[in-house]
């Protein structure tokens, strides 16, 4: 065996241990908190307000909290991400203003989520007045996500094939029915992808909601986006921290923990099925 093959086997090999320890921990993850939360999941639980000072009842309040927010922010940021990859990968100039424009996103995509907190409660809930309440929850994780869909948005849109624009553009299209027509279709299920990243950000950040729409108890569902609402993540953090009886809690915190994260395969996999039929609908 030359040394060519020797190094390439090496290389295959580590990048299968690398995988094993990936799966590994992913399975240790999920069997810890399965096996310690399953136990509380129950109709009651999920269907049941909260009661006596969360040691009993359920989560349902915490449940439509953590869906709205995830869904008002994904409707906010995604609309704003594709547009805004639009015009970067096709109009923006002069180059040194992308540039800018790439390093500020980037710079933003490095921020610690906390940050995000603070930003949303001097911006949205004080200068706004938008108070404690889901939409500035939604608008404080919309921008935490915007930088992910952005990048995403802007890889998809340079992997179309220059041939398809260059024959629409041919055929008597002009740039905008070429983006609208066979760009933006064309990218759309690569573009999910980074939207499924994201949706399953949303509905796990704890820090940005933690100022700006999150509630310590409330047995209330919201009614309109200036109402304060339960999140899970949030509801996790007060029951491990500010709870009175550990005993009780504990498991009750376990348990949201088991149906935040099926509430986010959910929503995943409903995006993943989108994408794989239009990926099935492809002709090339």
């Amino acid at each position: 065996m030359n040394r060519r093959k020797l190094n390439q086997l090496l290389g295959i090999n580590l990048l299968r241990f690398f995988l094993l320890c990936t799966a590994m921990f992913l399975i240790v993850f999920l069997y810890v908190i399965f096996s310690k939360g399953w136990g509380v999941i129950s109709w009651e639980f999920l269907s049941k307000s909260p009661r006596k000072f969360m040691t009993e009842g359920g989560i349902f309040p915490a449940i439509v909290g953590t869906f709205w927010l995830t869904v008002l922010s994904i409707a906010i940021s995604f609309p704003l991400g594709i547009f805004t990859a639009i015009y970067m990968t096709n109009y923006a100039k002069p180059k040194w203003l992308v540039r800018i424009v790439r390093i500020a996103v980037n710079t933003l995509a490095g921020i610690p989520s906390i940050i995000y907190g603070l930003f949303g409660l001097t911006v949205f809930v004080r200068l706004f007045h938008f108070d404690v309440s889901m939409l500035a929850g939604s608008l404080t994780l919309a921008i935490l996500v915007l930088p992910v869909i952005i990048n995403n948005a802007e890889e998809a849109i340079r992997s179309v094939p220059r041939d398809f624009v260059e024959a629409s553009l041919a055929l008597g299209a002009n740039q905008r029915q070429t983006i609208m027509k066979v760009i933006i279709p064309t990218a759309l299920p690569n573009i999910l992808t980074g939207t499924i990243i994201s949706i399953g950000r949303v509905a796990g950040e704890t820090a940005p909601i933690l100022f700006t729409a999150a509630t310590f108890y409330t047995r209330r569902l919201p009614k309109t986006a200036m109402d304060e609402v339960m999140a899970l993540p949030y509801h996790i953090y007060a029951l491990l921290t500010e709870g009175v009886n550990a005993e009780k809690q504990i498991p009750i915190a376990y348990g949201t923990a088991v149906v935040l994260l099926a509430l986010v395969l959910f929503v995943s996999a409903i995006a993943i099925i989108i994408r794989y039929r239009m990926r099935k609908k492809r002709k090339w």
